[in-house]
């Protein structure tokens, strides 16, 4: 470590000096913000928005289609980068590519997608219609969109922490007669726990607050497909901009718990490493 000197000094505290105010300027205030304009006509009428019966629903259709997305996707996501990490096989460039798709692609397009997959137009859509499987402006839609946009979370934390493990000790593992789940179970896993979680979470939140492709295939019907970020929007273009704060506050409030539990997470993955 050299001697800091007069220059560096000053360019440190410059730096610090200008990450702190983008940080003000970009999260501190639009949070006071939400908060101040939620509470600025009483708790009286912030208790009535965020327990209004259309707002409750929203919040049952987020949590709904956030636990479908991560429960669906840690699935995908352990077995996909286990495959990729740990065995050799044709098309696995094009399943890393394929992986990270939803990344690339806007969501609002996403949205596109599946309605011309499932829509009216669509050569699916007899066969649904005998099913009696409603997918777009209905909540499978919702689900779908949501698992779509955030599926590339935890297969992507989990990748590079497999490929550092490497392979040597499940080889040893199954020379000594193990089966493959219990490899993953006593070897894999315990290596990778702490991504997984990390994963799990950033799943969590990007899924809460997806609005473009949920936007698309919702048919914003209020009570039946409007997620929390919908809700919100049908509240402010209603001009009813103190209630669209106060349910704001509530996605503001699952953002700072899920960075709690991200903080958390990576603290302990650090430690333990």
């Amino acid at each position: 470590m050299h001697e800091e000197t007069v220059g560096s000094k000053v360019v440190k505290w410059l730096l610090i000096g200008i990450s702190a105010l983008f940080l003000i300027v970009m999260l501190l205030l639009p949070l006071i913000t939400v908060i101040s304009e939620a509470l600025r006509s009483g708790w009286e009428t912030y208790l009535k928005a965020v327990t209004d019966r259309y707002t409750i629903k929203a919040i049952l259709l987020t949590l709904e289609a956030t636990i479908c997305a991560v429960l669906i996707n840690t699935i995908f996501g352990v077995f996909a980068a286990w495959a990729v990490t740990k065995f050799h096989f044709k098309g696995k460039k094009l399943l890393t590519t394929l992986i990270d798709v939803p990344v690339t692609i806007s969501p609002v397009i996403a949205g596109l997608i599946f309605v011309l997959t499932f829509g009216r137009q669509s050569f699916l859509y007899p066969y649904l219609q005998q099913l009696g499987v409603q997918v777009v402006f209905a909540v499978p839609g919702i689900v779908l969109a949501t698992i779509f946009v955030t599926f590339p979370f935890i297969s992507r934390e989990l990748i590079p922490v497999l490929e550092s493990q490497g392979t040597d000790e499940e080889e040893a593992a199954a020379l000594m007669g193990a089966k493959g789940l219990t490899i993953f179970r006593r070897v894999t896993f315990p290596h990778i726990k702490w991504a997984f979680l990390y994963g799990v979470v950033l799943c969590a939140a990007r899924a809460m607050g997806e609005f473009g492709a949920v936007s698309v295939l919702s048919g914003h019907l209020r009570g039946k497909t409007n997620t929390l970020p919908l809700h919100v929007e049908i509240l402010f273009n209603e001009f009813q901009y103190v209630p669209a704060f106060a349910v704001s506050s509530i996605l503001v409030l699952m953002a700072i718990v899920i960075l709690i539990i991200r903080s958390v997470i990576e603290y302990r993955g650090k430690k333990v490493s």
